[in-house]
């Protein structure tokens, strides 16, 4: 029997507290595994501290979480791929199950659930526990699952998910793309909780709550457009309708009154905003046929690769 591949990522950018230990805990728990970490323009030395750690080291120049990410889907080849970030704050017993899970078939995308465990005491960050919060009410609620941590950095992935997820975020973002992308496409998710501590004094995160808190909430506004247009278009033409209503109701109840009509200017707006409602319903129907034929086109473009896979 094939001997199965497994690939443990590591985006970094100035982690050179903490990439050492990191690389020795994961080697310690999954020596079988290759070690790769992607230096992301660190000035601390973080890529010289990885590679005399025993971490295969290789680079992306162009800034950004995301970029890192799809750099690395692209280049490496394995059948499990176990994502985590180099920061120590998550530990590595748990890692051997989560590749279980995805090299036994039960699942392409393992989530290590930290808001499960113990993020919400250890984050000394209440506004990112709290914008955490707000994207799993979010995501929950837009695309009907149960994920219950959106933004974790600790994943595993089987070789369809990776070979077939197109990252499109640039930044911190890209967690949230990752799930939004796998319970649209009805890949087999499982969460595993998992222990959750804070990063070790002298370790900064690179996370910013605002700004890459409002990226995250624009990438869900923007998916969930993508992906449910018939909803996100309908919710909208029907707030225009209940608009046009509000404020040609009253002209018409005054022109079956009196025969007049002396409010034309708030006539004629109430029949453009009608108007733009109707055609945005009209693009959420065509928009929703696209999606459907994406989604038939993706399902062939799987059993290709599971095709070529078997092959090999």
């Amino acid at each position: 029997m094939k001997e199965q591949k497994i690939a443990i990522l590591i985006p970094c950018y100035n982690e050179s507290k903490t990439i050492k230990k990191v690389v020795k805990d994961y080697k310690k728990v999954l020596p079988e595994a290759t070690i790769y970490v992607y230096d992301n323009n660190s000035s601390d030395g973080t890529d010289e501290i990885a590679r005399k750690a025993g971490a295969t080291v290789k680079y992306e120049y162009q800034q950004g979480k995301g970029n890192v990410i799809r750099s690395m889907f692209r280049e490496i080849e394995a059948d499990c791929y176990l994502m985590i970030d180099g920061d120590d704050t998550y530990p590595a017993e748990n890692a051997k199950e989560m590749c279980a899970c995805v090299l036994s078939g039960k699942a392409d995308m393992v989530i290590g659930d930290r808001l499960s465990s113990t993020y919400f005491t250890e984050n000394k960050r209440p506004f990112h526990n709290f914008g955490n919060k707000i994207v799993r009410f979010l995501i929950n609620h837009i695309f009907k699952n149960n994920v219950k941590d959106i933004m974790t950095g600790y994943r595993a992935f089987s070789y369809n998910f990776v070979k077939t997820f197109p990252v499109l975020s640039k930044g911190f973002e890209i967690e949230t793309e990752m799930t939004i992308h796998a319970v649209d496409k009805n890949f087999k998710l499982i969460e595993v909780p998992v222990t959750y501590r804070d990063r070790p004094e002298g370790s900064e995160s690179k996370l910013n709550t605002y700004s890459d808190g409002l990226k995250v909430l624009k990438t869900i506004a923007t998916l969930f457009k993508e992906y449910k247009p018939m909803l996100f278009f309908g919710t909208i033409s029907l707030l225009l309708i209940l608009l046009s209503c509000v404020l040609g109701i009253p002209v018409f109840i005054e022109y079956f009154k009196t025969g007049l009509v002396p409010r034309f200017p708030t006539l004629i707006v109430s029949g453009f905003v009608l108007l733009i409602a109707i055609l945005l319903w009209i693009c959420g129907i065509i928009l929703q046929v696209l999606v459907k034929k994406h989604r038939q086109l993706y399902e062939l473009m799987l059993i290709q690769i599971a095709r070529g896979r078997n092959h090999d």
